[in-house]
């Protein structure tokens, strides 16, 4: 359980508890679940008791419509949480789908770890509660700025508005993204073909370097928009 616990020590949701709370109180509620690349983990309707750390691999959350189209919501990489939107619902129904994006790994907990008192020493569960709250918050800011985003008509401008929003949250010209070239085109809602067109002549016109998922924003311009969560 090493590498879970490592993990752990880096998940937001675990954040200032001590390492003898995580490997003595949360570990062992866990189980180990490994899925293989496309496995749904969640579906729409599907009711959510349970949440999960993304140890190794990624899962995506995405919304797929009756006419086979899809938009991509987000990605959850290593120290990421699944499902902790839904378990705070009344329902726990889940209105989107979450899916291995490859070889997934994570370690999955009961609800109940969190939502029902004396499960967990009552000091633990405050410190849970609080980062819960806060990672709750910033999901609902993530999709106010995907909502800003898709806002945008054109392409190019949904790309300078996504790539001004991750340089103002790293505070840095130069980062990188943690979509694929697909995920972000999914992510965008736009076509694949088109944003890496569109990519080559925003860098020939000298807006842009990338490579692979690594971008530099030479030029933020009209896309600005001021960042204010931290995932």
């Amino acid at each position: 359980m090493d590498a879970p616990l490592s993990v752990l020590n880096q998940c937001r949701l675990f954040r200032n508890l001590p390492p003898e709370a995580l490997k003595g109180k949360i570990l062992p509620e866990g189980k180990l679940r490994e899925f293989e690349r496309q496995t749904i983990l969640i579906a729409p309707g599907d009711r959510v008791d349970w949440f999960a750390v993304v140890l190794r691999g990624k899962a995506q959350i995405s919304q797929i419509f009756s006419d086979g189209s899809s938009s991509l919501m987000d990605v959850l990489g290593p120290g990421y949480v699944l499902g902790t939107d839904l378990i705070c619902t009344r329902s726990r129904r889940s209105p989107y789908y979450a899916a291995a994006a490859g070889r997934l790994q994570v370690l999955l907990l009961p609800g109940a770890l969190v939502l029902e008192p004396g499960v967990l020493p009552g000091e633990i569960r405050e410190v849970l509660w609080r980062n819960l709250l806060t990672i709750l918050s910033d999901s609902v800011l993530r999709k106010h700025y995907r909502l800003a985003i898709l806002a945008r008509r054109g392409l190019r401008d949904r790309v300078l508005v996504y790539l001004t929003m991750q340089a103002e949250r790293r505070g840095t010209h130069t980062f990188r993204i943690p979509f694929s070239r697909e995920e972000l085109a999914a992510f965008l809602c736009v076509n694949r073909s088109a944003l890496s067109h569109e990519l080559s002549r925003m860098e020939s016109e000298g807006l842009i370097r990338f490579r692979k998922n690594e971008f530099t924003l030479l030029s933020a311009g009209k896309g600005r928009s001021t960042w204010s969560g931290e995932e």
